[in-house]
């Protein structure tokens, strides 16, 4: 399992529902990495998609306490375990959790992997993703050259956890 995310400075992911900023080639970086692919949301990520439609061409997982919520266009779980249970037809490998801040903090111990996009600028946030150069066991294993989007300087972050939990997505009792 995996995480991909965009992060300000200040490791922020999002403000009153919306991304803090859009990048094109992020977007593409995103959409290439988990076309075909198995992507785990929580509801309110799901409902911030234009026109509230699934990622096309992709597994939709939708983690969801709200019993109001249904769309028979995605796989809609109720808790953490039933998201284990949906994902082991799949191979790890192909799972990526895209948010949001809940989702992010359940699965990231269990990711192997996390794909940062750092965004060289703080905005108003209101929620927030792990700083992964804090975090015991993630180490920074790449960095892409320093890239600009309209005076805006970013760059591409592969880290690895060295000390996740790795049973393939069951959770330890």
């Amino acid at each position: 399992m995996k995480a991909i995310v965009a992060v300000d400075l200040n490791w922020g992911i999002g403000c009153g529902g919306r991304l803090l900023q859009s990048i094109p080639e992020d977007m593409k970086f995103f959409k290439q990495m988990t076309l075909g692919k198995v992507v785990v949301m929580g509801r309110k990520t799901f409902e911030s998609f234009p026109l509230k439609n699934p990622l096309k061409d992709r597994v939709n997982i939708v983690l969801s306490k709200n019993e109001s919520f249904n769309d028979d266009r995605v796989i809609i779980c109720r808790s953490v375990n039933e998201v284990f249970e949906k994902i082991k037809r799949y191979p790890m490998n192909d799972v990526f959790v895209i948010g949001g801040e809940s989702i992010y903090s359940q699965f990231l111990p269990y990711c192997t992997e996390a794909y940062v996009t750092k965004i060289q600028n703080t905005y108003p946030a209101d929620k927030y993703f792990a700083n992964l150069d804090k975090e015991s066991g993630w180490a920074l294993v790449s960095v892409s050259e320093l890239k600009n989007y309209n005076n805006i300087q970013y760059s591409f972050n592969k880290y690895v956890n060295n000390i996740g939990k790795r049973n393939n997505g069951e959770q330890n009792k």
